[in-house]
């Protein structure tokens, strides 16, 4: 709107409007303001009065008309001071619509809080730890959506230029903004594929391109990692959505395989002796065995200067690396003790493989 017009329209809504005008104007926009005030104190009442709890539709919308309502009942008492006013009808049109469309967009940008309760109640159902972070995605998103679309409401307002013309402009824009930000528009959509395929949750331990680390955050431009060093590693989402991510924290087990070399001149009886006690202390650890997956204990290979016994056992539970540990040092121990009490000699230091990495 030009400037010499918005002038001409002040000067002449200061001639032809009495102070009586002006007064009840102002009488009218507080008693919308008064009105969203008792509003507010009335939903409040209702929340005291209503029991807690995180996945209550009832008090969640309590709380949203708690929050809401005072700047609606303000931006219509001002709509109708603003029809006192002694202007071009036009211009009092504009300024109603203005305003009214500024007040919806306000109060669906704050009803998008209802989102968080679908997504907590869904969250319920599922139980993932990565739904906890649906919620503030879900909630930006739409946020966003209904910002873009109150703006370009007013836009098509003051301008009086089909929407269609708008958001053709809007269009050139958005692809000048999109080429400029290719890289976090990528990362946005590799928030979503992890989002959706749930690779991993907050908190589990994963392995990416050799490092592994506890996902501490996942965002929407990145997700960061606490490795066992300590130290804070930040993924960009559009990598990490097209890298091969190891899951240690899922895994059903840990897996061993060690080979116990005994000397080449252990006799035959010896050897089959030294299985038997193998397997005697494997079975005593029965509890901590995978129930599908019995250990494997086998005289496999004659080596140039051993006898190889092939050790397997899968343990569980596998989210302790750490009473992993524990029961190999108590195996490894007791396989020792009892190789010397039978006088089986080792030939060399047994060779070990973990299956699945570090943790």
């Amino acid at each position: 709107m030009d400037t010499a017009i918005v002038a001409t329209v002040v000067q002449q809504a200061a001639e032809t409007n009495s102070f009586w005008d002006y007064l009840m104007m102002i009488l009218l926009a507080l008693t919308g303001f008064i009105a969203g005030r008792f509003l507010k104190y009335f939903c409040e009442q209702a929340i005291r009065k209503t029991p807690l709890g995180q996945n209550s539709l009832h008090r969640t919308a309590l709380e949203l008309a708690a929050r809401t309502a005072t700047f609606p009942a303000a931006v219509i008492g001002v709509c109708l001071a603003i029809r006192l006013l002694a202007v071009k009808g036009s211009l009092r049109g504009d300024m109603t619509a203005v305003l009214i469309t500024v007040a919806v967009t306000y109060v669906v940008y704050q009803m998008v809080e209802l989102s968080g309760w679908w997504v907590r109640h869904l969250r319920a159902k599922t139980r993932t730890a990565l739904d906890d972070m649906m919620e503030p995605v879900v909630r930006k998103t739409l946020r966003t959506v209904v910002v873009i679309l109150g703006l370009v409401q007013v836009a098509q307002q003051l301008s009086d230029k089909p929407i269609t013309s708008i958001l053709a402009g809007l269009g050139v824009g958005g692809l000048a903004v999109a080429l400029a930000a290719q890289e976090t528009i990528k990362n946005f959509f590799g928030s979503l594929v992890i989002f959706a395929d749930h690779p991993f949750q907050l908190g589990d331990c994963i392995n990416v391109d050799g490092e592994d680390g506890t996902v501490e955050a996942v965002g929407m431009r990145s997700t960061r990692l606490r490795t066992m060093n300590g130290y804070l590693v930040t993924i960009p989402n559009g990598e990490l959505a097209n890298k091969s991510i190891r899951n240690i924290t899922r895994r059903p087990y840990i897996k061993r395989i060690t080979n116990l070399n005994v000397a080449c001149g252990t006799p035959p009886e010896k050897v089959e002796r030294a299985v038997a006690i193998i397997k005697e202390e494997l079975s005593r650890a029965n509890e901590k065995m995978h129930p599908d997956m019995p250990p494997r204990v086998h005289f496999n290979d004659f080596n140039t200067a051993s006898l190889n016994i092939q050790v397997i056992y899968w343990f569980v539970p596998c989210s302790d690396y750490w009473a992993f540990m524990e029961f190999d040092q108590a195996f490894n121990l007791a396989v020792l003790r009892r190789f010397n009490e039978e006088g089986i000699e080792f030939a060399s230091p047994a060779q070990t493989l973990l299956s699945g990495g570090r943790f």
